[in-house]
């Protein structure tokens, strides 16, 4: 007996994690084309196409504490 898998059609999750999963691999190329050990911030910009308006403060995003234990 032969099994038919049945694949339905994209959902907005689906179309969201292909993106995310494409912006990553750009990241990742860039990354190993860079001669530097990290990319800068305004070239992960550059790479994600990301143009930010320098008029308003950049937000801050809170680190996580490292857990001692």
């Amino acid at each position: 007996m032969t099994q038919v898998v049945t694949l339905s059609a994209p959902n907005a999750q689906d179309c969201v994690a292909l993106a995310e999963i494409e912006l990553c691999g750009e990241l990742m190329i860039a990354a190993a084309d860079a001669l530097e050990d990290r990319l800068s911030p305004d070239r992960i910009d550059e790479v994600l196409n990301v143009r930010v308006d320098r008029a308003e403060p950049a937000p801050t995003i809170p680190r996580q504490v490292r857990h001692r234990g």
